[in-house]
């Protein structure tokens, strides 16, 4: 556990890039301050000396050599070591482990050993294999598919964030594992020879599948091949193409011939990882559409229609559809395979865009009833990123800034400061009007931006002196500005609705107690408030949990945004809880939990409410701020008035 909270100091140190408080690290792990500077002295001890983690009077931020000291193998005896040797111990023997051999070889005693056993049967949740033990041996029983599945998982486990990393491969598969340094070059061989057939791949996706290949060359190395599997009906023209590829590679680069099960099980991850270009153009593609299987496409266009109603959002497109429904088919053929995807962007997609994250949690809820298919976390991220591309093509001409130049007249130097701001800032602001005159009539300027290469009479945030010939330092100026009065509204339109919706007596400090059942007990004890004054009905906190359950409402390390997918409140309300500590949710820990409970009439407040609600509480000094003076409903609300307020 030691090893694995210092892990996760290092990544929390990573990720933010810049000093975080040693009170903040132990919030976001629930330990003690004490306990997060004897955990950066055993990180910093991996590698030199200071070096993993910086120390200064503004706490702790990550050094040169913090990555290396993640991947670093620390002590051979810490509990997670120690469980992946015993992991690869009982892959490897087919007979079984001498559990007392074993406990002999990892120099502990057998009592830990036995602990260490019921580790590994918590691991096999989802694999198809049971750990069974008779007298002083131990087996893993399933199929040499299912064996490989747990290897996978291990070797997630081992990755940094999801990310390939040869490493942490290594380290999975054991110092002897087949070709392990072969893998670079054997990966940048096969992009470029799936590009050379026109396929566009996805470097996300291509990892993983390169780990599958370490994974099937290694065992295949060791006689473990994988069982003969039947013929797939839905077998794709060009994967006999793909196997052969895979194959030469394979003989060329590891020295290992693979068989025609792993070939056919390889060849089909390789093809629904990625996508043909003619895929990528969408509807206006004479070729894309006719690879779909038509129940798939109708059941993307079913959901996506249903969501662009549900959440108010520019989603339903052809284009859009296509590209989706070909994701959900490779989706599909995954499943099949239980070849899930990793996604090294999960955690950062949903703290930084949850809007669009809770869309694609809608999307892929309806694709689960309606094709049957789990989706996890990863999966529901690469959704998020379809959702967000097609926002990103939409976004509203309104988001434009509106902007008047103030250039007095000589000869046509104001028609090139037009030209100039058009060309640097066109996609962040809209010049509506160009003034002329040497004297303007200023108050009559209403626009959201002035740019003036004269001095104003009074100085206002909205008013930017610029050069007459547009400099980098004017245009970043502007950006600043514009990003300012951005902030500026979407904050002043959160604190509208927050004081709007914001339950006084349904507010708790402390939740402990109701955090002992889990994230479950804390729902249901903010749903009692909300219940006990008419806002929702016990339906709508089960549907929360079933929320839940689907993918964690944890948006950012502090704040967790518990809610139903469906808005059928009486009338919109927020409940608030205060962990101090902070408690356990999902795969970390927050210290606020906010039970939102939205109803039809404000559909629209949804975005508003949601997204800026999230941005306040990603900002950890904040909500240290919040949770230390939040003593009380009032005192909570002004503290949090005064972080939007700035």
């Amino acid at each position: 556990m030691t090893r694995a909270r210092q892990d996760r100091v290092l990544g929390l140190l990573l990720r933010d890039g810049d000093w975080v408080t040693a009170s903040a690290l132990a919030d976001a792990l629930g330990v003690t301050p004490r306990s997060i500077r004897s955990y950066v002295t055993a990180a910093n001890a991996r590698v030199a000396p200071g070096t993993a983690v910086e120390s200064g009077p503004q706490g702790y931020r990550a050094g040169a050599e913090a990555a290396a000291a993640v991947r670093a193998g620390g002590d051979a005896g810490t509990p997670r070591d120690r469980l992946h040797t015993v992991v690869r111990a009982l892959l490897d023997a087919p007979d079984g482990i001498d559990v007392f051999e074993t406990a002999d070889a990892l120099h502990v005693s057998p009592a830990t050993l036995d602990a260490d056993l019921a580790r590994v049967r918590g691991l096999l949740g989802g694999t198809e294999l049971t750990l069974e033990r008779s007298a002083s041996r131990a087996r893993l029983r399933g199929t040499e598919g299912a064996q490989r599945r747990l290897l996978s998982k291990l070797a997630h486990d081992e990755m940094d964030a999801g990310s390939f990393d040869l490493a942490a491969l290594r380290r999975t598969l054991g110092e002897g594992s087949v070709g392990a340094e072969a893998f670079g070059p054997f990966k940048t061989e096969l992009v470029a020879r799936l590009g050379a057939l026109g396929w566009f791949v996805n470097e996300i996706g291509i990892a993983d599948v390169v780990m599958h290949i370490a994974i099937a060359a290694d065992r295949t190395a060791r006689n473990r091949p994988l069982d003969a599997i039947g013929s797939d009906a839905g077998e794709r023209p060009t994967q006999t193409q793909v196997a052969a590829i895979i194959e030469e590679l394979s003989e060329r680069h590891l020295g290992v011939r693979l068989g025609s099960a792993d070939l056919q099980h390889l060849a089909t991850l390789v093809l629904t990882r990625v996508v043909a270009p003619d895929g990528l153009a969408g509807a206006a593609s004479a070729t894309a559409p006719s690879t779909l299987d038509p129940e798939v496409e109708a059941a993307v266009r079913d959901v996506v229609t249903a969501a662009a109603e549900e959440f108010l959002v520019d989603i339903a497109h052809d284009d859009f559809v296509v590209r989706l429904a070909l994701h959900v088919q490779n989706l599909l053929h995954r499943a099949r395979e239980q070849a899930w995807s990793r996604n090294p962007l999960t955690r950062s997609l949903k703290s930084t865009y949850p809007m669009i994250f809770e869309v694609a949690v809608f999307i892929a809820s309806r694709l689960q009833q309606r094709l049957g298919i789990p989706l996890p976390d990863d999966e529901i991220a690469y959704i998020a990123m379809h959702v967000g591309g097609r926002l990103e093509r939409s976004r509203r001409a309104d988001q434009l800034l509106t902007a008047t130049i103030v250039c007095p007249g000589y000869y046509d130097l104001h028609e090139l400061l037009r030209s100039s701001v058009d060309r640097s800032l066109g996609q962040a602001i809209e010049v509506v009007g160009v003034e002329t005159r040497v004297d303007p009539d200023w108050a009559s300027i209403d626009t959201d931006l002035v740019l003036t290469t004269i001095d104003p009479p009074v100085t206002k945030e909205r008013i930017v002196r610029i050069q007459p010939f547009l400099t980098d330092a004017d245009v970043e100026r502007v950006q600043a500005a514009a990003g300012r009065i951005r902030r500026s509204r979407r904050l002043a339109r959160l604190r509208a609705e927050l004081e709007r919706y914001f339950e006084p007596s349904a507010f708790v400090r402390g939740l402990d107690d109701a955090a002992a059942s889990g994230e479950e007990g804390v729902i249901r004890a903010l749903g009692a408030l909300l219940l006990e004054r008419g806002v929702i009905d016990a339906a709508y906190v089960e549907r929360t949990i079933e929320r839940e359950r689907l993918s964690s409402t944890a948006f950012t390390d502090a704040l967790a945004v518990p809610h139903a997918l469906e808005m059928t409140a009486s009338r919109t309300a927020i409940a608030i809880g205060i962990a101090d500590p902070s408690i356990a949710w999902g795969d970390g820990r927050v210290q606020v939990v906010a039970l939102v409970a939205f109803s039809e009439t404000d559909r629209e407040a949804f975005q508003t409410v949601f997204e800026q609600f999230v941005e306040v509480f990603s900002e950890r000094d904040s909500v240290q701020r919040i949770v230390r003076r939040g003593t009380d409903f009032n005192a909570f609300l002004d503290e949090l008035v005064a972080v939007i307020d700035g």
